[in-house]
């Protein structure tokens, strides 16, 4: 890039919105398209909008849904901390083969099975501190959008209404893959051909395709549309659908191409397109959305003549032993079980703690490590609050932009939101406060670098979702207990075994003082005697 293109680069980054942080420019992101990781350009001068795949609501959440929220969450707080006014978009797939067969099994209406797990998705991302959207849609909200967009596509050229034998239509609309000579650019699939070039794809492929894909598939079921001899080419797929016989009459939609309800990927493009109006900077998902799901949104978007998302990212699984975490194979943990045996906090630190687009392996070194690092962030948070006799409160720590942050973590988050490397900045700002601590008597320099330390690591954790005194984990959020809490209660039985063994040791009594800290020691804790008093840390 010439040293022009560079000034109108941020030039145009800037324009519109004097709130965008210098820090800006330096982000770079992995598009699933190019397979690259470039500089980010907003489509809207200090605008971003998102558009995030949401849950398809048939049943509880498991922790391997959840990673996805958390991680997006991530990528869309540190837009905000670089000061780009955020429009965050999360559907919720309401209606689907799986709800509607689930709740016919269960005997119960299928719209309140989906509104009952809608809720309980809801409640998980609450717990686990994750913004809610800026716009949540249903899919059964935007029934008309949907058959717009059809109708479109099929005056293009580019779907093909079915009919019976004897004319009248079924309700069946497939999408003409054939067609659409872009189809395969998302995922580098060649026309013709099932070959990828898409290294990340076959590592999905190899570990389970799609909730939509047809065949031997052990995670998830075939749809029947699928599998219609209607279709023209095996790669073509569904737009609209015919109701099956088990379908209840207010799972069926009349329409210009006969009764029915939506195709699955037909819901995205319509509501992307009416939220975030044509054109938006980056559409999320976790890896197995990527196909067909997002490739056939892409195909059929453009081919109803509107523009679709910039930039496409995909999350990585949950794996358990190297296998893709899912309710179908027994190893999907259900988020209210993980909660009842790990504080809300620990839980989104292991989702969130390595990059997006790493797979993260769930097991209980995982937690323990969380377990770890929150003991680790808390003393320090605790003890340099108590060192300066005053905590930073929390407008404070929200005000912190980009361009104040720590180089190293602003140079993490900007590297494709390298989460592992900002939270080893995280953890080199505690080990310098720490130090700083350590002194005999901290001096006025030492009390403000302790101060600007105790304000870093509190606002990049907040970058992450992550300060312990913040909403959810304070004020009662954590309502199975929590360990912000646990943590609060525990320092003051310490405090004050510690005010004793501090007299005892004054009056010299040091079998007293000895005898308090093994008992400290028995239980884990462990006591350290500095020139400016004694500090602790579970062990």
């Amino acid at each position: 890039m010439t040293q022009q293109e560079e000034t109108q680069f941020q030039e145009t980054l800037m324009a519109g919105d004097g709130g965008v942080q210098n820090a800006a420019t330096g982000l770079r992101l992995y598009d699933t398209a190019s397979h690259e990781v470039s500089r980010f350009e907003p489509v809207q001068p200090g605008k971003v909008g998102m558009y995030v795949c949401g849950a398809t609501v048939q049943s509880s959440p498991h922790i391997g849904h959840i990673r996805a929220g958390v991680a997006f969450d991530i990528i869309r707080r540190w837009f905000l901390r670089l000061g780009y006014d955020v429009t965050f978009v999360r559907n919720v797939t309401d209606i689907d083969d799986k709800i509607l067969d689930k709740a016919c099994a269960d005997g119960e209406q299928w719209w309140a099975r989906a509104y009952r797990y809608e809720r309980e998705f809801t409640e998980a991302y609450d717990e686990l501190g994750v913004m809610p959207p800026t716009v949540e849609p249903r899919a059964t909200g935007h029934i008309l959008d949907m058959i717009h967009l059809v109708e479109r596509i099929v005056d293009n050229g580019h779907a093909y209404v079915v009919r019976d034998e004897a004319g009248e239509l079924t309700g069946d609309v497939y999408f003409d893959v054939a067609s659409w000579p872009h189809y395969g650019e998302l995922t580098h699939q060649k026309q013709g051909s099932g070959d990828s070039t898409d290294e990340a794809a076959a590592v999905a492929d190899a570990m389970g395709p799609s909730v939509d894909a047809a065949g031997e598939d052990k995670y998830n079921p075939v749809d029947p549309a699928d599998l219609s001899e209607a279709k023209r080419d095996p790669r073509d797929f569904a737009l609209w659908k015919r109701p099956k016989d088990t379908d209840p009459l207010d799972a069926r939609w009349i329409t210009p191409f006969g009764p029915g309800r939506p195709g699955w990927h037909i819901e995205c493009s319509a509501m992307s397109y009416r939220y975030l109006d044509g054109m938006f900077d980056i559409h999320g998902g976790g890896l197995d959305l990527r196909f067909p799901h997002h490739e056939n949104e892409m195909a059929q978007t453009r081919a109803a003549g509107y523009e679709t998302a910039r930039r496409w990212m995909h999350s990585a699984w949950v794996t358990d032993k190297g296998e893709k975490m899912s309710k179908s194979l027994g190893n999907g943990l259900s988020v209210p079980a993980v909660l009842a045996d790990h504080s809300a906090w620990v839980v989104r630190y292991a989702l969130g703690s390595v990059q997006y687009r790493s797979m993260l392996e769930w097991s209980d070194q995982t937690l323990a490590e969380a377990q770890a690092a929150y003991e680790r962030i808390v003393n320090f948070i605790s003890h340099a609050a108590e060192t300066l006799g005053e905590q930073p409160d929390r407008e404070e720590i929200a005000a912190v932009m980009a361009d104040a942050l720590p180089v190293d973590f602003v140079a993490a988050m900007n590297e494709d939101i390298n989460v592992s490397r900002a939270l080893a900045a995280v953890f080199t700002q505690v080990r310098a406060g720490n130090t700083l601590m350590a002194q005999p008597v901290p001096d006025d320099d030492a009390r403000a670098r302790l101060r600007g330390s105790l304000v870093a690591v509190r606002a990049m954790l907040d970058t992450l979702g992550l300060d312990p005194l913040a909403d959810p984990w304070v004020d009662g959020g954590d309502d199975r207990g929590g360990e912000a809490a646990e943590h609060k209660a525990l320092s003051v039985l310490v405090d004050a075994q510690l005010a004793a063994r501090a007299e005892a040791r004054k009056e010299r009594d040091f079998t007293a003082a000895d005898a308090i800290r093994d008992e400290l020691a028995a239980a884990g804790i462990t006591i350290e005697d500095t020139p400016a008093g004694s500090t602790w840390s579970v062990a």
